[in-house]
């Protein structure tokens, strides 16, 4: 616990800052696992399963806006370099 002045309301403070530093760092965690996996499969080639992966990092990026854990601008440009890199693999370069 951080060492600050205050009494009952400051210690309270600290443990719900404690509670969703964990609770934004699973999900930041599972969506760079995502975006992992995305590129893992466009590299590969399996475009079905990229764009399977695609959805479900669309979905958790827009989720992760909801509730604030990220920025919409952040989230829009990760979906736009994810949808690039699924576009290329379309064409086969």
């Amino acid at each position: 616990m951080a060492n600050i002045k205050g009494g009952r309301a400051a210690r309270k403070r600290d443990r719900q800052n404690e509670k969703a530093n964990k609770r934004n760092s699973a999900a930041k965690s599972k969506l760079h696992d995502a975006h992992k996996k995305l590129f893992k499969a466009a590299d590969a080639g399996a475009k079905e399963e990229a764009e399977k992966k695609f959805k479900e990092l669309v979905s958790g990026l827009d989720k992760a806006v909801k509730k604030g854990i990220i920025k919409k601008n952040t989230a829009d440009r990760k979906k736009s370099r994810a949808q690039l890199k699924l576009n290329k693999m379309s064409k086969g370069e």
